[in-house]
């Protein structure tokens, strides 16, 4: 347990900053695996438009430091590759 102010202080921003990553991260994995549903269903249209809402996701992580960059680039390249040869 915090003794000083100073280390309750940043217990409680810790916390909290742990639940908004956790929130945007499951936001982020859950726009992936829409885009695999869609892909493994055979629907290229759905595979498509799962693909541009899981994008901007992807990128809002990385601008928040919730992902690294290169990271980011790999999930995008392989879904992209994913739907193209759909």
């Amino acid at each position: 347990m915090a003794n000083s102010l100073s280390a309750r202080k940043r217990a409680r921003q810790s916390e909290r900053n742990r639940r908004r990553n956790a929130s945007q991260r499951s936001h982020v994995r859950t726009a992936i695996k829409n885009v695999l549903k869609a892909i493994e269903s055979g629907d290229k249209t759905a595979a498509d438009a799962a693909y541009k809402v899981a994008v901007p996701a992807i990128d809002r992580s990385v601008a928040k430091g919730i992902m690294p960059k290169n990271k980011a680039a790999r999930h995008k390249s392989r879904l992209n590759s994913h739907v193209r040869s759909m």
